[in-house]
């Protein structure tokens, strides 16, 4: 019986213990200094091919970390840029892809829906390793996959720090 006691106190202790052990969560994200890089880097890319745009980096809860808009990039550029960041790190996905999955599927078109998203290209997940740690949202090319193609090329630039 003591046996059977002293058992039953080390697997509720163990229980306990682990239970705990998930009560407190360590999570990667993105840094101030990072995610200026990469909204430099973005708007220089963009910049390069002739696009005047606004970069955002949200962190991964999709909170703002930083925005830089290009000289004469229109002023609806910032909350599409801001959309775009924060719908990419929230589903964990490109915004282009999440876009063309919503006009193919019905279901997925009531994603429009959600308050703050905007399925339009240009928002890609900032990933270290497999954690998404943040998430960059570009908004002034003439087309969503050229504002992807410019987020891409930032991430490209960064790479090293994306360990």
């Amino acid at each position: 019986m003591r046996t059977i006691t002293q058992l039953s106190a080390a697997v509720l202790l163990a229980t306990a213990t682990l239970a705990n052990a998930q009560a407190v969560r360590s999570e990667r994200n993105i840094s101030l200094d990072l995610a200026n890089q990469i909204a430099a880097a973005s708007v220089a890319a963009c910049s390069a091919r002739g696009y005047n745009v606004t970069a955002t980096v949200v962190d991964r809860a999709g909170l703002l970390r930083t925005v830089q808009r290009a000289d004469n990039a229109g002023p609806h550029t910032i909350a599409a840029s801001q959309q775009k960041a924060f719908t990419s790190a929230s589903a964990r996905n490109n915004t282009q892809a999440m876009m063309e999955t919503a006009q193919k599927n019905p279901a997925a078109a009531n994603l429009v829906h959600i308050p703050g998203f905007l399925l339009l290209g240009g928002g890609v997940p900032v990933r270290a390793g497999n954690d998404v740690i943040g998430a960059v949202g570009i908004g002034g090319a003439p087309g969503g996959h050229l504002d992807e193609q410019c987020a891409v090329a930032a991430l490209e630039q960064v790479k090293d720090q994306l360990k």
